[in-house]
């Protein structure tokens, strides 16, 4: 396979970097690529911005499915690439542009180089948010189409380039955002008591959240939860009537999420009481965890070891979280790492994967593919 042409693929991706359910451009040029291939095995179905993509097998007795997400991210690019975005405000600052390219290779392979089994192309929009794969898994389309295996696999900059990392069980953690918003009484800075400062109420909820981890999760088990913006108030001489705390919670059990869930409406309840205010919590989108199913991640790892087509590590969980666990939960299957070793970190407006990597997942998933599509 020349992969080289995938690399250049990734490029062009990488210009038009679109928020999810939005992605139009990409849903195009994927299905520009798509309309130039051999169509007698292939069966195409759009899913809003997303798509489904079927090769079918010479000989099927099951369905293989291959996921890769398509949304970039609200961020201001800052590499030093040659090819950035040409959307500004916005970039493929988590590997979604490799990940695309990557399933693209496999496409074009696996059509002209048919297996056994049928094998399923998705093609997921809104990875970042608010949420694709759970919509997408209850859709009739996928219903019609439902594998009974499914891999997929993300980026690492953590990781050198020609390694894979992955691990049997939880991979990534249960996640939530966390949007509050509170309400009380504006007026003039010297006239306090005429008012009811809530920039004041949320510096105090902002503490008090910090301590439900320690206080309220078990120390041998692991959660996050992080305030990472704050807005409130207008001017410096105006109490500011409402205020708005943003973030994050991440847990690597769902009970524990469950947990920090119920903390954190008891402690809002509290500030209501302790403020005279009014507040509100929304909880945005929710990514269920990413739990490798262990049969078949002992099996890729063994296939890793036996042919050698990378260097194969065995990781640990992260708190990193991915809609990939929503098909997981219903479907076995599993994700691993791909070493991409940048500098900077996933969601970091510099962030510069290495392109070689996309030969080596490429080299490594086709010839899995070809075993285990041609194993029944």
């Amino acid at each position: 396979m020349e992969a080289q042409r995938f690399i250049d693929i990734r490029r062009q991706l990488h210009r038009i970097p679109e928020p999810g359910f939005k992605e139009f451009k990409t849903q195009q040029f994927i299905l520009d690529f798509i309309s130039q291939l051999p169509q007698e095995r292939l069966s195409v179905k759009k899913w809003r911005t997303g798509l489904l993509v079927k090769v079918t097998g010479t000989h099927p007795s099951k369905t293989i499915a291959y996921r890769t997400d398509m949304d970039g991210l609200p961020i201001k690019e800052e590499t030093t690439y040659t090819f950035p975005s040409l959307h500004e405000g916005f970039m493929h600052a988590c590997g979604h542009d490799i990940h695309m390219s990557v399933a693209m290779g496999l496409l074009d392979y696996f059509v002209h180089h048919p297996v056994k089994d049928n094998l399923l192309f998705v093609f997921q929009p809104a990875e970042e948010g608010p949420g694709g794969a759970l919509p997408l898994l209850q859709s009739e389309e996928f219903q019609l189409e439902k594998p009974d295996m499914i891999l997929g696999l993300h980026i690492a900059p953590e990781h050198p380039v020609g390694t894979i990392a992955v691990k049997e069980g939880l991979l990534f953690a249960n996640t939530s955002e966390l949007f509050i918003d509170i309400r009380g009484k504006g007026g003039h800075a010297a006239y306090p008591h005429l008012a009811n400062d809530m920039v004041v109420a949320a510096s105090h909820l902002v503490t008090q959240l910090q301590s439900i981890v320690a206080r309220n999760i078990d120390p041998l088990d692991s959660a996050v939860v992080t305030v990472g913006k704050i807005t409130g108030g207008t001017k410096q001489n105006i109490i500011a009537e409402t205020a708005r705390l943003e973030g994050t919670i991440r847990t690597l059990s769902s009970d524990s999420m469950k947990r920090v869930k119920g903390r954190i409406e008891s402690l809002v309840k509290g500030l209501e009481a302790s403020f005279d205010c009014q507040a509100e919590i929304d909880y945005g989108a929710n990514y269920y965890q990413v739990y490798n199913h262990e049969e078949l991640t002992r099996e890729f790892i063994a296939f890793l070891e036996r042919e050698k087509t990378a260097e194969f590590y065995h990781c640990k969980e992260a708190m990193t979280g991915e809609d990939f666990g929503y098909f997981l939960k219903e479907i076995p299957g599993f994700m691993f790492w791909l070493g991409a070793d940048s500098q900077f970190g996933l969601h970091h407006s510099r962030i510069e994967p290495k392109e070689e990597a996309i030969p080596v997942a490429l080299r490594t998933l086709v010839s899995y593919i070809e075993w285990k599509a041609n194993s029944n």
